[in-house]
């Protein structure tokens, strides 16, 4: 089972990512998790990602897929994958596809977690005020959530002609949502 789960930042696609990791044992590939660790590796792949974040570029698709696919083959035995933070764009999700369709793979399954802007502009607001954290500022996070749906407002058509999309409430309590992605993993 490969699955996409998308939603804006703070709507929960961690929580319930690491929940099915724990239950499914499916693997999370977080690209921006791939990009750091590749940047530490020394590899040759490694080597160039740093490059390209130490100059302040964006890491290219062709780099992304590239590690996706070395994660897949590193984790071959897994029950399924969990892509996170990618794909953001048509034409990342047609890369996907493609080096996907080379392996014998497909995505599965795609989850958006609907949420309400607003609600999580205010979750944003109280964590920041309690916690501190920098990635919460609110004016921070309005630029994230601007950028989300920007970015991937193109990929609900694109997964609902190939009959993959599956809307979960995300404004609802952990174990709904979690139930509601269960249901949507096991109508595959």
């Amino acid at each position: 089972m490969n699955l996409i789960l998308f939603g804006p930042p703070a709507a929960g696609k961690g929580t319930q990512a690491k929940r099915l990791t724990a239950e499914r044992g499916y693997v999370q590939l977080s690209t921006g998790d791939m990009l750091r660790a590749a940047r530490k590796s020394g590899s040759d792949l490694g080597v160039k990602v740093a490059a390209i974040m130490d100059s302040g570029s964006l890491v290219s698709d062709e780099i992304v897929i590239a590690l996706i696919e070395e994660a897949l083959a590193s984790n071959a035995s897994a029950a399924g994958f969990i892509f996170d933070g990618f794909p953001r764009t048509v034409a990342q999700a047609e890369a996907l596809d493609a080096m996907l369709a080379k392996h014998g793979k497909q995505i599965d399954c795609v989850v958006k977690l609907e949420v309400d802007s607003q609600k999580l502009m205010d979750r944003i607001a109280k964590r920041f005020a309690e916690e501190g954290r920098a990635d919460d500022n609110p004016e921070a996070y309005k630029v994230r959530l601007d950028a989300y749906i920007a970015q991937t407002a193109p990929l609900v058509p694109y997964y609902e002609k190939q009959n993959k999309m599956h809307r979960v409430d995300g404004m609802s309590d952990v174990e709904s949502v979690a139930r509601a992605i269960a249901s949507a993993i096991d109508a595959r």
